[in-house]
């Protein structure tokens, strides 16, 4: 009876191990096939459309054996979403990154739902707002931290790029494309000045005075000191509206970041205090009468004062834990 007992045993156990067995090989062919398909569309677009039937089937189904990065957008006019096409061209500088770098492997696909294209992403996902980059790993369901916090780092390409590394530990080196532009107009407008220079005859002492070269210095530094350089290379949008308040934010939280907006202000703020220096130093000693010089001095002084109070309160808010403050 015993022995009889035993071949059961073997028997029962014999077929769980074949199903195991079966359903890992099932498993392992899903995989895989998932995976071919993939590496198919990343070959020929480095980010990866997907709607509600794809979104299902290759990133929330399992069995996976990859991470994917979903960029959650709504592209089309209509929606009005200012910011949706500046995050996809940082998104795509990332992908196309990845897709070119010598460390390329189906370890990680970058993919992007759009909300015309899958509404139903959105409901399931209970998402409200756009733009959203969600990390879902190759095991396991997706945390609070898959989510990419765009208030508080912003969503500029290097910005993503640290984003995928902490979440799933590759590291990207983001490659920008060159621009060409702004050094072929600047070449044009060079060439167009130098041909009606030399056909008009034109007075040309203007190039002597150190004054317009002063003006022309000190337009530059403020450009180049409010950040209009890395507006150029980064794009960020001119402003922010607020989902929760619905005011329209112009100065960025994070010190990572900034608008097209604040760099004006910070470049109004600079020359404000150098305004004031001005009045200091050259009008105020130049003045004729004392109360002249008085009232120049006072309008010099509150203008570095107030200004700088200003300057050094925006620099606080946006580096946390900043210890000094000036009037403000």
């Amino acid at each position: 009876m015993w022995r009889l007992s035993l071949a059961i045993l073997l028997l029962a156990s014999a077929a769980t191990a074949a199903k195991k067995s079966s359903g890992a090989k099932k498993d392992t062919s899903k995989i895989d096939a998932k995976v071919r398909q993939l590496v198919d569309w990343n070959n020929r677009k480095a980010i990866i459309r997907l709607n509600g039937d794809k979104f299902r089937e290759y990133v929330k189904n399992p069995p996976r054996n990859y991470s994917i990065i979903v960029m959650l957008t709504a592209l089309q006019p209509q929606r009005q979403c200012q910011i949706c096409k500046q995050a996809d061209d940082e998104y795509s500088i990332v992908a196309n990154s990845w897709r070119f770098s010598g460390s390329y492997s189906p370890r990680l696909f970058f993919a992007m739902v759009d909300f015309d294209e899958g509404p139903d992403v959105f409901q399931a996902l209970k998402l409200n707002s756009a733009p959203m980059f969600i990390h879902f790993p190759a095991k396991g369901k997706n945390k609070r931290q898959d989510t990419m916090d765009l208030q508080r780092v912003g969503f500029s390409a290097d910005a993503i790029a640290k984003f995928v590394a902490e979440r799933t530990g590759i590291q990207i080196t983001v490659v920008r494309p060159p621009n060409y532009t702004v050094p072929l107009l600047i070449l044009l407008a060079l060439g167009v000045i130098g041909l009606l220079a030399y056909f008009t005859r034109i007075d040309m002492s203007f190039l002597y005075n150190t004054t317009n070269w002063g003006y022309i210095a000190l337009c530059v530094i403020f450009a180049m000191s409010s950040g209009q350089m890395w507006n150029q290379i980064r794009g960020p949008p001119f402003a922010h509206r607020d989902p929760n308040s619905g005011q329209t934010v112009y100065i960025h939280s994070s010190s990572q970041f900034q608008f097209v907006a604040e760099s004006y202000i910070i470049m109004a703020l600079h020359a404000g205090i150098s305004l004031g220096w001005i009045f200091l130093t050259e009008v105020s000693p130049q003045a004729r009468d004392g109360r002249t010089k008085k009232i120049t001095s006072m309008v010099g002084l509150l203008l570095v004062v107030g200004v700088f109070s200003v300057l050094l309160a925006i620099f606080r808010s946006k580096y946390g834990g900043y210890p000094y403050r000036f009037l403000l």
